[in-house]
């Protein structure tokens, strides 16, 4: 017997996305799986934050659908079962990263301890930390920690690893097959092959 297909959980069917004059997006088909890493690649530009927006709930298609869960991606219920660590992001600068871990854990049914976060992102040596006095390289790794902090089902991590050291970048790495073998699907977004290459099931560009 063949083995059953995992469900999708996470999907972008014919859908169009345009910014005035500019198609980000053409008529795209997508589907994440259930326990699988999906690596995105193409140039800036190409759309791959988009289609990540988009997934989210954070932008609407012009044209075709977007789905997750099976729902709406705006939805409460959905966005309950989500992880997320974009390229931008709005976090309150004046608090200590283990207090923002705290803060982003109480959005969610079933969190992650600060302790488990903490461990997973490599972020101990940060918790007493001010977001706004920390290195661009630092923030990454606390943006890491508050995506794991609701304990995902999928994880959307745009260009994850860009701006920290070698180091850190292995951390990430090893926590994300950590996170696959719990059944977490991943969407990765990457400018570097090897990355891709290191982490993915399949890889859409």
């Amino acid at each position: 017997n063949e083995a059953a297909v995992p469900a999708t959980i996470a999907s972008l069917s014919g859908v169009t996305r345009k910014f005035a004059d500019v198609v980000a997006l053409d008529r795209i088909d997508l589907q994440v799986r259930a326990g699988d890493v999906l690596a995105v690649l193409g140039p800036n530009g190409a759309g791959k934050t988009t289609a990540i927006a988009l997934l989210l709930g954070l932008q609407q298609a012009d044209e075709g659908r977007a789905e997750l869960f099976g729902m709406e991606p705006r939805s409460l219920a959905a966005r309950r079962r989500v992880g997320a660590m974009l390229q931008s992001a709005a976090v309150p600068e004046t608090l200590e990263v283990g207090e923002l871990i705290n803060l982003f854990a109480s959005y969610y049914p079933n969190p992650r301890t600060l302790a488990e976060c903490a461990a997973l992102a490599g972020v101990e040596d940060l918790l007493d930390r001010r977001y706004g006095k920390l290195s661009g390289g630092q923030q990454r790794r606390a943006q890491f920690a508050l995506a794991l902090a609701g304990n995902p089902e999928i994880l959307f991590l745009d260009e994850p690893t860009t701006g920290l050291d070698i180091e850190a970048r292995e951390i990430m790495w090893k926590t994300i097959r950590t996170l696959i073998g719990q059944g977490c699907a991943i969407v990765l977004t990457t400018h570097y092959l090897e990355e891709a290459e290191a982490l993915a099931d399949r890889v859409c560009v």
